[in-house]
């Protein structure tokens, strides 16, 4: 499994739809393409949400991504992430 961050920014019409069972339901989103949500963190600035996502690959966070907005119109930004150890590893350190 690989490791996404998501970063979300919400529009007007995300903000009035906030919800517990909307956040279930992204939740499920994520483990219907095969992942687990392994954190989620309301912020200030830049991003209104970021979201520790695991997932099979890449083809699957970019699904999760478009899915994610149309469900609940978080626009959100993708990224793969490692860990410094295994950056480490990958730049033959």
């Amino acid at each position: 499994m690989a490791t996404f961050l998501m970063f979300g920014k919400y529009s007007p019409e995300a903000l009035a739809k906030i919800s517990a069972q909307r956040t279930k339901a992204a939740a499920k989103t994520i483990q219907d393409l095969g992942g687990e949500v392994v954190a989620v963190y309301a912020t200030l600035g830049k991003h209104d949400l970021v979201c520790v996502v695991t997932l099979p690959g890449t083809a699957e966070a970019m699904k999760a991504s478009v899915a994610l907005c149309k469900q609940t119109g978080i626009a959100f930004t993708t990224a793969p992430a490692v860990t410094l150890d295994e950056f480490d590893r990958l730049m033959g350190d």
